[in-house]
């Protein structure tokens, strides 16, 4: 199963990296949302919303971490955790609005920012979104990734599947709510998706399930419903 899941990890990244994957921009999402409206599975509509709120909400959570490089100005260039808002607090800046942006407009709308208080900055980002990992895997807990990375890499990162891990099972939740499984899970996975084409953010929750767990509580239900009847065959047989 590990070797598996190493192989497919190996040939998404290559296939990735073949295809340089970009960051979504606000047209692109604004076409795919368009495609998505037209078609009436569930999958689809899932997919709508989360694309309906990116467009409107932007990108980023709390707790978000951003790499920025601003050119002659080492106070600028640090790592900033995003705050409530979503914001950022930036030296001699002070509060720097994330709402409604999306990552592939972060280095311009940060340049735009600064270019109020510096002449023509250059800004560089590179950005990681903690996503946790649970279930059936090596290594389970919370990890940062670039949302360029594929969905598979993460996966590596926490060791790969168990042994009795059931990756046809495996979905993506965020808080209560399934976004992603099923068979377009599985699609992604192959075509070696990364985090912003799953729209994906800060807080998602990949699950992989064991082989075997429906099993057990079915067993469970069976035991709980014939255990009473069993329990009246025998005081009859008493009586």
């Amino acid at each position: 199963m590990r070797l598996l899941l190493a192989t497919i990890c190996l040939c998404t990244s290559l296939l990735a990296a073949q295809q340089s994957p970009t960051l979504a921009t606000r047209d692109r999402l604004s076409a795919e949302l368009a495609r998505l409206d037209g078609e009436h599975s569930n999958s689809a509509r899932a997919q709508a919303m989360m694309i309906r709120e990116r467009l409107e909400n932007g990108d980023f959570q709390m707790g978000d971490r951003i790499l920025i490089r601003v050119d002659s100005e080492p106070q600028l260039s640090d790592t900033f955790t995003v705050q409530a808002g979503p914001a950022l607090e930036l030296p001699q800046l002070g509060t720097v609005s994330l709402h409604g942006v999306l990552r592939a407009e972060l280095a311009s709308h940060l340049q735009t920012q600064l270019a109020r208080y510096l002449r023509n900055p250059v800004v560089q980002v590179e950005l990681l979104v903690r996503l946790l990992v649970d279930g059936d895997v090596a290594r389970p807990g919370y990890y940062s990734v670039a949302p360029r990375q594929a969905l598979t890499d993460v996966l590596a990162q926490a060791g790969g599947l168990g042994s009795r891990a059931k990756p046809s099972g495996m979905r993506v939740e965020r808080g209560s709510q399934l976004i992603w499984g099923g068979q377009p899970l599985q699609d992604a996975l192959a075509r070696g998706y990364s985090l912003d084409q799953l729209n994906l953010r800060a807080g998602d929750r990949l699950l992989v399930p064991t082989r075997g767990d429906a099993e057990r509580t079915w067993r469970i239900i069976g035991i709980a419903v014939t255990l009473p009847v069993a329990i009246y065959s025998l005081t009859r047989i008493v009586r």
